[in-house]
């Protein structure tokens, strides 16, 4: 199951699997925004190759347009697969903080 729900300051929370039997649908919501677009994945627990079609198709909708694309709170797991097809080379990935040790 995958969502897209909103975030803060007008961005987005990306949130599950965002596999190909979810791809369209996100597509969908991901065609009606235009304009800088900020996306936390802190819940984007999977991606496959058609959920990175999805997010490069948005990435490149919106620099056409002159507006960026980030990616904030990625965790290490999806951040690896974002470098590994080399797509952190093009699209702003902020990873996730580790967590704070108790004191």
């Amino acid at each position: 199951m995958f969502e897209i729900r909103p975030g803060d300051e007008g961005g987005l929370r990306l949130v599950g699997r965002l596999d190909a039997s979810e791809a369209e649908g996100a597509m969908d919501v991901l065609l009606k925004v235009d304009h800088p677009l900020v996306a936390d994945c802190s819940e984007l627990d999977y991606i496959s190759s058609a959920g990175l079609g999805v997010i490069m198709e948005t990435y490149k909708r919106l620099h056409a347009r002159g507006f960026g694309l980030r990616l904030v709170n990625v965790s290490p797991h999806i951040r690896n697969i974002f470098r590994y097809v080399g797509l952190d080379r093009v699209i702003e990935i902020d990873q996730a903080s580790p967590p704070h040790p108790n004191p």
